[in-house]
């Protein structure tokens, strides 16, 4: 096989840990890049510098692989929303910590924010399950502060935390699609302006 621009050495043996990271950063590259259908496992093992056997040691098939990058990368974005939220008591300062997150993510190294909100598998079941438990974890967590708030019923809370999630998700997607024209500060300033001045029209108890 001709090797890739960006193909590793082999040779080198490390610790396995070390390896598997080393292979789900080498996949994550190939994925970003061709999406799941078009990525071949032989192309990750080049990538990674190792043979296809060291690959297959590590993960089975290719959507095993790609399922360990996504319970990855929806897991950093889960607790990236939960440090946001758990910056500060003030609520104006918590929805402009969200958007932050989602924006974060979003322009993040590597591009991961693809295999969560981009992928090309999303009909997939376990890639479905996914990235619905990532946004539900996301809205539930915003939708326990405006239901302690605001007293709001349970099912009102969440349906806001899930508009304040997708609100952030789509405006960072296209933020990015159009190459960052506004820079990055100031596009989160504009979408938590727009969220607070909803989201602080419910009365607030206490």
């Amino acid at each position: 096989m001709t090797a890739t621009p960006d193909a590793r050495p082999r040779g080198t043996r490390l610790p396995r840990l070390a390896r598997r990271r080393q292979l789900l950063g080498a996949a994550q590259e190939v994925f970003v890049a061709q999406g799941y259908h078009a990525a071949a496992m032989d192309e990750i093992a080049e990538r990674a510098g190792v043979s296809k056997p060291v690959l297959y040691q590590h993960f089975p098939g290719k959507l095993e692989l790609y399922l360990a990058l996504l319970d990855e990368h929806a897991e950093a974005l889960v607790n990236t929303v939960r440090d946001a939220l758990g910056s500060t008591t003030d609520n104006k300062l918590r929805v402009q910590a969200s958007m932050q997150a989602f924006y974060d993510f979003v322009a993040g190294e590597g591009e991961a924010y693809r295999l969560v909100f981009e992928s090309d598998l999303r009909n997939v079941a376990p890639v479905r399950a996914r990235v619905e438990r990532a946004n539900t974890q996301c809205a539930e967590m915003i939708a326990q502060v405006i239901a302690e708030d605001t007293n709001a019923p349970a099912d009102e809370a969440h349906l806001l935390g899930m508009g304040l999630v997708g609100m952030a998700e789509v405006s960072a997607r296209y933020w990015l699609s159009q190459h960052r024209a506004i820079p990055k500060d100031t596009a989160e300033k504009i979408i938590a302006r727009l969220a607070w001045r909803g989201i602080s029209g419910f009365p607030r108890t206490g």
